[in-house]
């Protein structure tokens, strides 16, 4: 087998040669430019600019998504149908991916919508994408994962052929890949595939980055190297510029950030190279807006590091910049109710940011654990 650091340097030249061959870097699409960060404007805020806890959703749609979401639960996947359409025809492929995967999440719980979609339309390739993916995390949570996502690389072949273009079939096979073991002369094919049709698509980096963090234990050094290239051949505004605090994040204690550590350790990598993720992530993050939806998760998963890093005036701050928008991942990594731990942590960088003593999760919540 191909050695960590020889597939690691076979990711990074593939993702420049399919930057070096397009002739030039991919443009930000006027959807995604990132304006400048302000203070959030809603009246009856407290001073330090946090929403009440009450404001705060987990998950949130955005004004695309919601409408889609809404027709679903009433069993019309018309407008999940022609969100996706809109998607692929504008080569949205961030958008695309995330609403994907939302609309995946939705179908888990309730999928009569998308057993009428797939029954009118049976090769229309959104579809047949969110069916790939609905298949691969159920296969996902079974005992027998291995087994069972080895008998679905046909159905994600489909949908990879269905939208020739479209880089987000071949974010999903990356995931496959990691769960069936593949060989790395296996995904290193796969990637090329990938970066072939979005050299700097978010989704796929975050899909090496845990293929290789899987491949054996103590490889965080590889990880960093990876993501902390990445990020330097990135467009400034790209998401992939917080892909190194994304491999910071396997560096903490599990459930460490969300009962606020005051004394958080790092075992594997040097603690300046953490910090040195976060930083890049804080600038970031300083070129959207405060509330802004699109840079939500990366956010909160920075916040989520700055915590366990202890470092409470940055915390406080990307708290006030995440507003309302509070995110599943990184929170639900510590456990149950993520949106309760979500509101821990920050209530306990409010709290030491401002000279208290940090909290490992406040009084009534009910929560097993302290949380």
């Amino acid at each position: 087998m191909v050695g960590t650091m020889t597939m690691l340097r076979a990711l990074l030249s593939g993702a420049r040669d399919a930057l070096h061959l397009s002739g030039a870097p991919p443009r930000t699409p006027a959807w995604h430019t990132p304006p400048a960060a302000g203070a959030l404007s809603e009246d009856g805020l407290p001073p330090d600019g946090l929403p009440p806890d009450r404001a705060v959703l987990l998950d949130a749609p955005d004004e695309r998504l919601g409408p889609a979401l809404v027709a679903a639960a009433l069993g019309d996947h018309a407008p999940a149908a022609a969100l996706l359409a809109a998607t692929r025809e504008a080569a949205e492929w961030e958008s695309r991916d995330r609403y994907a995967s939302r609309l995946v999440a939705f179908a888990h719980c309730r999928d009569e919508w998308l057993t009428g979609w797939l029954a009118r339309a049976p090769r229309d390739p959104d579809a047949l994408l969110v069916r790939a993916e609905l298949e691969v995390r159920r296969a996902w949570e079974s005992p027998a994962r291995a087994e069972r996502l080895r008998e679905l690389g046909p159905l994600i072949g489909a949908a990879a052929d269905a939208a020739p273009r479209d880089p987000v079939p071949w974010r999903l096979a990356l995931h496959h890949a990691r769960g069936t073991r593949a060989t790395h002369a296996v995904f290193e094919s796969l990637w090329e595939q990938a970066v072939r049709r979005s050299a700097h698509h978010y989704g796929c980096h975050v899909a090496a980055l845990k293929y290789l963090s899987a491949q054996r234990r103590g490889a965080h050094p590889e990880c960093f190297d990876f993501a902390e290239q990445a990020a330097a051949d990135a467009l400034p505004g790209s998401l992939i510029r917080a892909l190194p605090v994304r491999a910071a994040l396997t560096q903490l204690p599990v459930g460490g950030a969300a009962s606020v550590p005051s004394a958080p350790s790092v075992p594997s990598v040097h603690e300046e190279r953490i910090d040195a993720a976060a930083d890049l992530a804080i600038e970031l993050s300083g070129r959207y807006a405060a509330g802004d939806p699109w840079p939500a998760e990366v956010r909160n998963v920075l916040a989520y590091v700055l915590v366990g890093r202890g470092r409470w005036g940055a915390a406080l701050e990307q708290f006030r910049l995440i507003g309302p928008h509070a995110t599943s991942f990184p929170w639900s990594s510590a456990g149950d109710d993520p949106l309760g731990r979500f509101l821990d942590a920050r209530a306990g960088a409010r709290l030491a940011a401002g000279g208290g003593v940090p909290l490992r999760g406040r009084a009534g919540r009910g929560r097993a654990g302290g949380h």
